[in-house]
C-alpha cells in the first residue's frame, strides 16, 4: 500500500497561527460552526426548503471530499481509481429531495437511479478499471447522500421538527459526554488500532448523558414515555459510534487525517457528519417504531 500523492495533502500554515491548545483554530471553528446552525435552524422551523437547500449542498461537498480521497489512493499494480462525479452530485441532490416529497421508497429509487446513473458513466467516460470505479461510486452514493438524507424523513413524522432538533441533540450529548468522560476517566480503548482516543469509559459517559438528553425531551417535548427517549438515545449512541469508527477506518485505510479542509477549524464536511450517516437511519427507524407513526413508510408497516 502507498500513500496518497504529497498534492492531496493540505499546505499546513503555522502551528501558532492555526491551532489553539484543543486542536483547532477555535475562532474559525465558532464561524464556521454558526454559519451552518443560523440557516439549518431557520429551515427546520420556518423554511425548509432552505434546509433542503444547505443539506443538498453539504451532501455534495461530502461526496467530492470522499471521491477526491479515494481517486488519490494509489493501489499497486493497478490503474488510478477514476470516479465518475456527475451522477454522484446528482444523486446528492436528488436523493435528500426525494426523501422529503416521497418518502422512503422515493428516498430508495433515487439511490437506484444513482446507481444506474454511474453505470452509464463509466461507460460514457471509458474509465479505466470500470468494476472498480463502479464499486467505489456506489460506496459513496450510499454512505453520504442515502443514509444521510434519512433526517429529511425525519421530518415527516409527528412533529418532525423538533424530533430532528433532539436527534442532532442526542448525536451532540454523544460527543460532548464522551469526550468528557474519556478525558476524564479514558483507561480501556475501545478499538485501538481504528481509533486509540475513543475508550469505554467515554462511551459509558456518552450512553449516560444521550440518554439523560432523551429522557428530558420525551418527558419536556413530546408528552411521551420516558423510555421513548431513553431508547432512542442508547440506539442513536451505538449508531454514532459505529460511524465515527467507519470513517476512521476510511481515513485509515486511505492514509488521510481529515477528508479536507472546505470548514475552517473543523476539517472536511465528513469529519462532522461521521456520526449522522449511520445515526439518522437509526433514529428515524427507531422513532416510527416506538411512537407507530408510519410517515414515510409504505402502508401497513
Amino acid at each position: 500500500m502507498t500513500t496518497p500523492p504529497q498534492d492531496f495533502q493540505p499546505t499546513a500554515a503555522p502551528e501558532s497561527t492555526r491551532r489553539n491548545k484543543a486542536g483547532r483554530n477555535l475562532p474559525a471553528a465558532i464561524a464556521t460552526g454558526a454559519a451552518l446552525l443560523v440557516p439549518a435552524v431557520f429551515g427546520i422551523f420556518w423554511f425548509q426548503p432552505l434546509l433542503i437547500a444547505v443539506w443538498v449542498v453539504v451532501l455534495c461537498l461530502g461526496v467530492w471530499e470522499v471521491a477526491r480521497a479515494l481517486e488519490a489512493y494509489e493501489l499497486e499494480d493497478a490503474p488510478r481509481l477514476r470516479i465518475p462525479k456527475a451522477p454522484l452530485y446528482l444523486g446528492a441532490a436528488a436523493m435528500p429531495v426525494a426523501a422529503y416529497w416521497g418518502g422512503v421508497e422515493a428516498l430508495t429509487l433515487g439511490l437506484m437511479i444513482t446507481g444506474v446513473a454511474v453505470m452509464v458513466g463509466a461507460v460514457l467516460w471509458r474509465v479505466p478499471d470500470p468494476g472498480r470505479s463502479i464499486v467505489a461510486s456506489l460506496f459513496v452514493a450510499c454512505w453520504v447522500p442515502f443514509l444521510i438524507s434519512f433526517a429529511l424523513l425525519v421530518l415527516q413524522v409527528e412533529q418532525g421538527e423538533w424530533r430532528l432538533v433532539v436527534v442532532v441533540l442526542l448525536v451532540v450529548s454523544n460527543d460532548t459526554f464522551g469526550f468528557i468522560a474519556g478525558v476524564m476517566f479514558g483507561k480501556h480503548p475501545m478499538a485501538p488500532k481504528i481509533s486509540p482516543k475513543k475508550s469505554w469509559e467515554g462511551f459509558a459517559g456518552s450512553m449516560t448523558g444521550a440518554v439523560v438528553v432523551g429522557v428530558l425531551a420525551s418527558w419536556l417535548i413530546f408528552d411521551e414515555a420516558i423510555y421513548v427517549g431513553a431508547l432512542l438515545a442508547a440506539a442513536v449512541v451505538v449508531a454514532s459510534t459505529a460511524g465515527d469508527f467507519s470513517e476512521s477506518m476510511v481515513k485509515r485505510e486511505l492514509d488521510v487525517k481529515d477528508m479536507s479542509h472546505v470548514l475552517p477549524g473543523h476539517g472536511g464536511v465528513m469529519d462532522r457528519l461521521d456520526s449522522l450517516v449511520f445515526a439518522m437511519p437509526t433514529a428515524y427507524f427507531v422513532i416510527v417504531a416506538l411512537t407507530g407513526d408510519s410517515a414515510g413508510l409504505p402502508l401497513g408497516l
